[in-house]
This record gives C-alpha cells, structure tokens and sequence, in this order.
C-alpha cells in the first residue's frame, strides 16, 4: 500500500541530508540509504549517509557552539526549551504519524509518545534556570568552599529506533538546559522522527550548530571516530547491553563522562491477593505497548500458582481480541514489528517456549504475507528453561511462569544479569514495601504497568545501565561540579 496524500506531504517535509550547523547537506561520499515502512516493506524516504568524516563535522559545529551556547542565559535557553515544547504540541499530529509511517506502532500510542516527548522539553525548560550550587565555610574556618557547576561539554547521542521522538528529547533537552552542545546518530531505521525533530528546534531559535544530526548506516565507524576525539566530553547510548559495553571500552581511554540505558528483562509478579483486573489491565500495558519492543516491556510473568488459571484465561481473552494492521491507521492495537529480524527472533522464541512445555493459550505465528506482522501471543506454563526467561523478548510475546512462595517470585525475578524495571501487584502494602527492598532493578511499578514519566530518574542496574534521565537527576549527567576554595 503506497503512502496516502497526506502521509506522502508530511514525508516530503523531512529534510533528507544531514544536520550540521545549521544547514541539510548531502554526505560527504554522496550515499543515501533507504527508510522502509516496516508495514509494507515499502520505501518511504531515502536520506544522507554520514561517513565519519561527516561527523567529526558535526563535532566541529558542536565544539564551535559550545562557548557561546554554556554562556548563554539560563531563562534564555529555557525560553528555547519552551518554545520547543509548545511547537511540538502544535505539531503533535505530524510527529505521531510521522513514528507511525517509519516505526510501525499504533497512531494511538505515537501521539502518547508525542506527549512523553514532549514533556522531557517541558520538564528541563524549567531546571534550566534551577542549576544550584553551594557556599559553605570548611571545617577548619581557614576559608569558603563554593561548589558550581558547569556544562560537562559537546556530547555525543545514540538514539534507539524503539522511540525516535521520546529517545532524542529525553536527551536533547538536558543536554540544552545545562548548555552542551549535541551531535546525534538517530538510529538508522527510523531517523525521519529525529530529523523532524532538529527541524523544529531551529524553528524555536536554537542556535546553528548546537544539535547536529548524523544519521549513518554505518554507525560502528562513526562511533570510533567520534569517541577517539578528545574534544567530546559526553556519551549517552540508548541501546542493547552488548553494543553498550563496546561503547563503554571505546569511551574508556578518553574517560568520556557516559549514560548507558541498556537492556531490559522485566518481571511482572503477581501475588496471590493481587487485584486480578488491576494486574491484567497492567499486563497488558507493560507487555504490549509499542508492540511489546521496549526495554520497560513486561518480560516474565511471574504468577502465583493460586491465580494462575484465571490470570490466563482473561489475559488470553483480551489479546485474543486486539485489532492488528498498518499503526497509521485509527484503531490498530499491533502494528508492524521493526524489520524482519524482529519477526524471526520472536518466531525463534515462542518455538524455544513450546519445546519447553509452554501451551499456547493464543497467538504463536507470525503473520503471512506483507510486512512485519506477529500474532500478538500468550503462553502459559513457562519453564524456567525457556530462552524467553533469559532474553529480551522485543515483540509481542506474553509468557507465564508460575511460583508458590514470595521467597521463590523474588528469586526467579532476580535471577537474571540486567535490572532496569520491575511490575509487582498485590494488595498487601508490607509486602510491596519488601519488594522495594528485595528486587534488583533501578525502577519499580507498584499495582501499575507504566512508570516513565519525565519527572522521574529513569535507569536501570546491574547490566542495565549506568546514570539516569529524567527528573531532578537528569540535569546532572550533563553538569561538571566545580570546587573553589576562597581562604581568609
């Protein structure tokens, strides 16, 4: 199915060269790659393909931006921030098809993005002119200490496909509120949002070459080239755990400051006093938002054995209803998965699951004919053997392993090397208080299957990451605290 009219204007209004002070250019070598609608498998738009050359341009503008940028007045970069916010609220409709078209998920959920996006502007408008410092007499009286902070420097971003909007303002806009300056490899299976994205900000006035916009196909190259720089002070990766690791190594002989928001395998515990349609309203929305391809995706359902049966039966039944097809389209519950490889990774998983004696309760097929299409898919009776308890799911797959005790739920939800969210529902307040404590994740939803929210630390431990975005916090990441001693 070729682009409606509408969708085919909206795509003309991306630019399709690279971003770098302040002008769209071609690359360097002239290459283009293609950007397919992961729907159709149809070409949507072909657009620049930065060399690393290309981006140590983009580092040059950045570098020459920064000074200015730092010494800009705080109100005045929160003005920018601001204005961002607001144009992006007026163009919400644009930027939701827009993630449609080129990611694949549904129009309902883009314009929910769109809303998560678009608070990170908001929420960083206003630290911008919060940054605090200290002046404090030592212990000895011999002097003053005064603690400031100033911006850590030109940074480099890696942006996920999962959330092209949310993922380049959860960390432009800190980045800006602090004064760094901004070179951003979007990913390079939906680098359109972020395009857009820059587009939107030199409407807000921000100055040319504070953000700068290299999308490659080749992103390894890039990456060394750009991490080796000594002018680059900052990494922030949003991404897998491997490829994170890789990148930790290749900042390390520049001790580059680094935020790494890595891999997820989230537990979902249901206890045996758990509000059964407060936790499968929950399932639903930790499991299958964005097609189930997010780090925050509900991975294993661990439910106690008492409730098991019926937690099934109702999940089984909604997902038996929801509403497959294009996300550009009104009323899709799943849309498209990314690529093909999305597709066969999650086929590869749900035939893991079945040959260890998991049942299909609904689902469990990818879906014939154009496009990246699962069955949106529940499993019942997991074994703890299954590849599913151990990987990253990424689609739409919802697998139920059971428990009897707290002591055995806890254990199967620590047993695993990341630690980036969990989701526990039960009604017994003690007992939610001790999964606090007990599990071993940098996020928890209590009775509730969403926790982003841009007011908050968002980050994970373990091999889930390093640092944290969003809330108080985030502006820090992007912040060098200075100490000066003033003796008497």
């Amino acid at each position: 199915m070729a682009l409606t009219p509408h969708e085919q204007e909206l795509i003309d209004r991306v630019q399709d060269g690279l971003g770098i002070a302040g002008t769209w250019e071609p690359a360097s070598s002239g290459e283009r790659f293609d950007i397919l609608d992961p729907a159709t498998g149809e070409i949507i738009k072909s657009v620049a393909d930065a060399t690393a050359e290309d981006a140590v341009r983009a580092l040059d503008a950045a570098v020459a931006a920064q000074d200015s940028w730092a010494a800009t007045a705080a109100r005045e970069r929160s003005n920018t921030l601001r204005r961002a916010f607001d144009l992006l609220m007026a163009h919400k409709e644009d930027f939701a098809l827009l993630m449609s078209i080129e990611m694949g998920k549904p129009i309902a959920e883009a314009r929910g993005e769109v809303n998560y996006g678009g608070e990170f502007l908001r929420w960083f408008s206003e630290e911008a002119v919060r940054v605090r410092g200290d002046y404090r007499e030592n212990p000895e009286g011999s002097g003053t200490m005064v603690v400031s902070h100033i911006p850590v420097g030109p940074c480099y971003f890696i942006t996920p496909w999962n959330f092209p909007l949310a993922m380049a303002t959860r960390k432009i806009a800190p980045a800006l509120a602090a004064g760094c300056t901004v070179v951003i490899k979007p990913a390079e299976l939906t680098p359109l949002t972020t395009i857009f994205f820059a587009q939107l900000l030199a409407e807000a006035g921000l100055p040319a070459g504070v953000v700068n916009v290299v999308p490659t196909s080749n992103p390894s190259a890039q990456s060394q080239r750009l991490l080796s720089d000594p002018r680059l002070r900052k990494l922030s990766f949003t991404g897998s755990t491997p490829v994170g690791k890789m990148l930790l190594a290749a900042a390390a002989p520049s001790v580059l400051r680094t935020s790494m928001e890595l891999g997820g395998n989230a537990p979902f515990l249901v206890f045996d006093d758990a509000d059964l349609d407060r936790a499968v309203e929950g399932v639903l929305l930790a499991k299958f938002r964005n097609i189930g391809q997010a780090c925050t995706a509900a991975n294993r359902i661990i439910v106690h054995e008492s409730v098991a049966d019926e937690f099934a039966r109702r999940v089984g039944e909604k997902v038996a209803e929801m509403t497959i097809g294009r996300g550009a389209e009104e009323g899709i519950d799943i849309g498209a998965l990314v690529d093909e490889r999305a597709v066969a990774k999650t086929a590869r998983l749900v035939k893991d699951a079945v040959d260890t004696g998991a049942v299909v309760v609904t689902g469990g097929a990818a879906i014939e004919g154009r496009g990246n299409f699962f069955q949106p898919t529940v499993l019942d009776k997991l074994s703890s053997q299954s590849a599913m308890m151990r990987e990253e799911i990424f689609g739409p797959v919802l697998g139920i392993i059971r428990f009897s005790t707290e002591g055995e739920a806890v254990k199967i939800a620590n047993d695993t090397e990341y630690g980036l969210v969990s989701y526990v529902f039960t009604e017994n307040i003690h007992r939610g208080h001790r999964m606090i404590e007990e599990l071993e994740t940098g996020m928890m939803g209590l009775n509730t299957g969403l926790v982003s929210n841009a007011a908050a630390p968002f980050g994970g431990i373990k091999q889930s990451g390093i640092g944290r975005e969003g809330g108080f916090e985030g502006i820090n990441e992007f912040l060098s605290t200075k100490y000066t001693l003033l003796p008497r």
